[in-house]
């Protein structure tokens, strides 16, 4: 949160923020709702209110409810002002959606990545982005931004530092983007993208302390406490798919042995011995569905090994839910029981009481849908204060 210094415009900035998340988060809602619920004077929101309908931001509807007097003009906050692109960059596939500033979806896209190389990959989501700006309706604000979850480290300024799935190192994938597609870009790890998604659309929503788990290709984390995302000291916290589960296990294209992504990820169907018919957790659901034993057996196995990183996680964080998201809770029918009976078994007691497991509820669309929620967010200001959710 950006430090309080007696200047007048970012006080009014600060109260704008803190007035227009309180009706995103509980819209419907009254003037003097808003007033009760910030704390802040009924002339001070007034006068927001209306630069925020002036703006396009917010809109009233018909009256509501009236406890005596004129019955109140109620509030909205207008998702069709703009819309955003969000893109998720697998390994063996890319998925981009186009949603307005409330993350509902209006289009969708998807192709198979068959090559890694940056030029070839920046060229083919470009393709996508710009299919998908095509479609957006005609609106206020337009494209307000294009958020892309990336499955690596990423700082601050949208460097790609180290994506090993990928094999790519030192990317300046914000600055390629936004010089070809010309507005706003935001780039952040995919875990940390699907845990915005759930924070704010899916499983997550009531969850102050909360543990997203983004299995696909990999397995990387993203980390809720005290209802903002956790990025670690130097922005890279949440690389828990290379936390290691046995300590002389297989080789890891990190460089490292043993890592969980490697056993509870799709990299497990690359590295199994099994003759598994199909590497895509697609096609492996649809196996399963029709009683594919083989397959059955080794999604509850890969359901063993999500259970013992994610026993390791509950003990360290205490969170209060855990969201399982990416391709991989596809599979839940039969990750689940193994997974659920690991958690339970070696959990420390304390820890498991009260704390939920929960598979995403946006299911493998939590990242694109979390991107796209960046890519609002910045564009509704950086200045951001939350507010109890009632």
């Amino acid at each position: 949160m950006t430090n309080i210094t007696g200047d007048q415009a970012l006080v009014k900035k600060i109260n704008t923020s803190i007035i227009l998340n309180t009706i995103i988060r509980n819209a419907p809602l009254s003037r003097a709702k808003v007033s009760e619920l910030t704390g802040l004077n009924k002339a001070t929101v007034s006068n927001l209110v209306l630069e925020l309908c002036d703006n396009h931001l917010v809109q009233e509807i018909g009256p509501g409810e009236s406890s005596g007097g004129r019955k109140p003009r109620m509030l909205l906050f207008n998702g069709e002002a703009g819309y955003a692109v969000g893109v998720e960059i697998r390994l063996k596939q890319m998925m981009a959606v186009l949603t307005d500033l409330e993350g509902r979806i209006l289009a969708e896209e998807e192709c198979m990545l068959e090559q890694h190389d940056v030029s070839s990959v920046l060229d083919m989501m470009i393709h996508m982005i710009n299919g998908l700006m095509k479609l957006a309706p005609n609106s206020h604000y337009g494209i307000v931004g294009v958020g892309v979850g990336v499955p690596g480290m990423v700082d601050g300024d949208g460097m790609v530092l180290f994506a090993p799935n990928l094999g790519w190192e030192m990317v300046p994938l914000q600055q390629l983007l936004e010089n070809e597609i010309g507005v706003p870009v935001t780039i952040d790890n995919e875990a940390n993208a699907g845990a915005q998604g759930e924070l704010r659309f899916g499983a997550g929503r009531d969850a102050k302390h909360l543990l997203y788990i983004s299995a696909g290709s990999g397995i990387g984390s993203g980390i809720i406490i005290n209802g903002e995302l956790y990025k670690g000291a130097r922005g890279y916290a949440g690389e828990t798919g290379h936390m290691t589960i046995e300590a002389d296990g297989k080789e890891c294209s990190c460089g490292n042995r043993g890592c969980w992504e490697l056993y509870a990820s799709e990299k497990a169907y690359d590295l199994t011995r099994s003759t598994l018919p199909s590497r895509r957790t697609s096609e492996l659901v649809k196996l399963a569905e029709q009683g594919h034993a083989e397959t059955i057996d080794h999604f509850s196995e890969m359901g063993r090994y999500l259970g013992v990183g994610i026993t390791n996680l509950v003990n360290g964080f205490n969170p209060q839910s855990v969201v399982i998201g990416g391709p991989l809770s596809d599979a839940r029918d039969w990750i689940g029981d193994t997974m659920q009976k690991v958690v339970s078994e070696r959990t420390l007691p304390y820890h498991r009481e009260e704390m939920e497991i929960h598979f995403a509820e946006l299911g493998s669309r939590s990242t694109v849908i979390g991107a796209a929620y960046s890519a609002v967010s910045q564009f509704l200001g950086p200045v951001r204060v939350s507010m109890p959710v009632n």
